[in-house]
């Protein structure tokens, strides 16, 4: 059918493609979940704003730790992650400042090990956006990967790291 649209074959008496009517709908799930229901279109701090509302939606679930649900979590999240951030307007470029969810998905990592105790939540937060923001290696190497994995795969290995930092701390104040 080409570059008919929807409306048009319509109006013309015929049938658009399932293809053609899925795309735009797959567009607008892509925009919002990419830039976590428009946080991500925020003038300032998207990245820090998307952050603390995943710390905050993570705080108010009931389960916490190295848990099944936030495995679940991190893991779903991840896969939306990078199949919506792959999707997202070319023009924006990669890994674009827009695209926050991979913000909350790294959030819910730098978590796993955390208790959900506000000092330890505090310490993930800042940690983990010090290290989004530095990227010291290996993050910007991971931010280099082609579509939703460049724009995922440097803040979850950001969450990883902000989790096992805690973990070695809480060995240490635990000793």
């Amino acid at each position: 059918m080409g570059a008919v649209s929807h409306t048009a074959a319509l109006h013309a008496g015929r049938r658009a493609a399932p293809s053609a009517i899925l795309r735009p709908v797959i567009g607008r799930a892509a925009m919002l979940l990419g830039t976590l229901f428009g946080v991500g279109l925020l003038p300032m701090a998207p990245g820090t704003i998307a952050a603390a509302l995943a710390l905050a939606v993570y705080a108010a679930l009931p389960f916490g730790g190295a848990s099944l649900g936030l495995y679940l979590l991190v893991g779903v999240g991840a896969v939306v992650g990078v199949l919506a951030s792959q999707r997202l307007p070319g023009e924006w470029g990669h890994d674009p400042r827009r695209a926050v969810v991979d913000e909350a998905v790294g959030m819910w990592t730098a978590c796993l090990f955390v208790p959900k105790e506000a000092a330890w939540l505090l310490g993930a937060f800042v940690l983990f956006r010090l290290l989004d923001a530095l990227k010291p290696p290996p993050l910007r190497q991971l931010e280099r990967l082609p579509g939703g994995w460049g724009v995922m795969a440097d803040d979850v290995a950001a969450g990883l790291i902000t989790a096992g930092l805690l973990l070695g701390l809480r060995t240490l104040l635990a000793a």
